[in-house]
């Protein structure tokens, strides 16, 4: 048995789930639509290009977190999950989930995503272990900081040791599953790194280091193993 981390965005997702939250907002009103998707796209091209500063973004993106009610918020989740995230969840990743289910592996989603966001699409998958970046609470409010050191580049792979010192029995011979260059850290650091639908910094490395790249989003899944 093993421990099978996967990144979420194109990689277990057909899209970006951070994204499209901020598209779905503009979308039903509940931010100022030209601003907010002018800014949301300029962070997007950011993260892509490798050059993404998380805490810039946090605050941008943490806003309307702390704008609005938790109830609000909930139902507006709820509405996204079912439009935006149930048709951007294939088969193939899916079945690889599975896959590792069935070895016996512990699954986990680590993502530089908001929890608020990601939990439920975690559970969509059956994943129950999740490290993403964590909004700041103050009581039953949002507030537009992260708590904690966030789930990005260098940081997943400090959350993943923290988490792995809280849960020794849950370590293992381990595999990574991402799309991004801004992962590399982490897959360096794993038994089995796997880059997915890799953009064109990540393949580039994948390939110098022969790393095995697999296809989620146009292709069959496969674990290696």
């Amino acid at each position: 048995m093993g421990l099978a981390l996967f990144d979420l965005d194109n990689t277990l997702l057909s899209g970006d789930s951070d994204y499209e939250w901020g598209r779905f907002l503009a979308d039903i009103g509940a931010v100022d639509r030209e601003q907010y998707a002018r800014t949301n796209a300029r962070f997007h091209a950011d993260y892509l290009a490798g050059r993404l500063d998380i805490h810039a973004f946090s605050r941008f993106s943490f806003t309307p977190l702390a704008e609005n009610p938790p109830g609000v918020l909930q139902a507006w989740r709820a509405q996204f999950l079912e439009e935006r995230i149930r048709p951007l969840v294939g088969a193939p990743a899916l079945a690889l989930v599975e896959k590792h289910r069935a070895a016996g592996d512990t699954l986990m989603i680590i993502t530089a995503t908001n929890s608020f966001v990601t939990r439920p699409i975690a559970d969509l998958f059956g994943v129950a272990h999740l490290i993403a970046t964590e909004p700041k609470r103050v009581g039953e409010r949002f507030v537009p900081e992260i708590e904690g050191i966030p789930a990005f580049q260098e940081g997943k792979v400090l959350r993943l040791q923290a988490w792995l010192e809280a849960h020794p029995e849950l370590d293992g011979e381990r595999w990574f599953y991402s799309d991004s260059r801004n992962d590399v850290p982490l897959l360096e650091r794993v038994d089995h790194p796997v880059a997915v639908d890799p953009d064109e910094t990540l393949a580039q490395i994948a390939a110098e280091r022969g790393w095995p790249v697999i296809s989620l989003h146009g292709g069959p899944a496969q674990a290696p193993r």
